[in-house]
């Protein structure tokens, strides 16, 4: 997916969002089992947030760019 920018630019507004996701991914996936881990929810709600505001800022910028990862991501509704 983003192989090719994963090697060249690391700050991107695409790559972070990109990192963000993988982590949201994963973070969901231990609140599944581990459903009392509330150290761990805060820390998701905290990356979800981050995300949000990343996101909301590129669709002010680019809605281009933002129309693009978010089809590449498959994240929220087009």
């Amino acid at each position: 997916m983003y192989i090719e920018e994963k090697e060249e630019n690391r700050g991107s507004i695409e790559f972070q969002v990109f990192s963000f996701t993988n982590k949201i991914r994963r973070l969901a996936s231990h609140l599944e089992l581990h459903k009392k881990d509330f150290s761990s929810e805060r820390g998701l709600r905290r990356l979800l947030g981050k995300r949000r505001r990343l996101l909301a800022y590129l669709a002010k910028k680019n809605r281009v760019r933002y129309k693009k990862l978010i089809g590449q991501l498959n994240i929220r509704e087009q």
